[in-house]
């Protein structure tokens, strides 16, 4: 089953069971899909959808980060639970020592040297680890291994 039709399913599913909250997420991810859609005037894959729950999830970590930071306690629970729901639809999640074997890797095969040399380094590690590690950890473990 595609990532949309499992979109459309739960957001159905959701309806039924006066999920307000899932109900909302669900419907605001499938609109994000769909203006991607439009922007690219094509259809996306799940490749293209993972992309854009990958977006999604990123913007819910920041906004929390951001309301937790300035005392919004309220508004940081908000967006963590729409970041739970967003993340149902991502694949599993490396570990840190997963991903740190990825980019260990990636160094090898690229000859990386230095940090100079991320911009070799970044792109295929996260085409590698696709909508399945954070960026920032991922950026901060090729910065760890090209530094040291």
């Amino acid at each position: 089953m595609s990532i949309k039709d499992q979109l459309m399913q739960d957001m159905k599913e959701a309806m039924k069971a006066k999920q307000v909250n899932r109900l909302g997420t669900i419907r605001q991810l499938r609109s994000a899909i769909k203006n991607k859609e439009i922007e690219l005037r094509q259809d996306l894959d799940d490749n293209g959808i993972l992309g854009v729950i990958g977006t999604a999830v990123k913007q819910r970590r920041d906004a929390a980060q951001m309301y937790s930071d300035n005392d919004r306690p309220e508004l940081a629970a908000k967006e963590e639970a729409e970041l739970a729901v967003l993340q149902e639809y991502l694949p599993a999640q490396l570990s840190e020592e997963e991903v740190r074997t990825i980019v260990i890797a990636v160094i090898a095969e690229t000859g990386a040297t230095s940090p100079q040399d991320m911009g070799k380094v970044m792109p295929q590690v996260m085409a590698r680890t696709k909508g399945s590690a954070d960026g920032k950890m991922v950026n901060q473990l090729v910065r760890e291994q090209l530094a040291g």
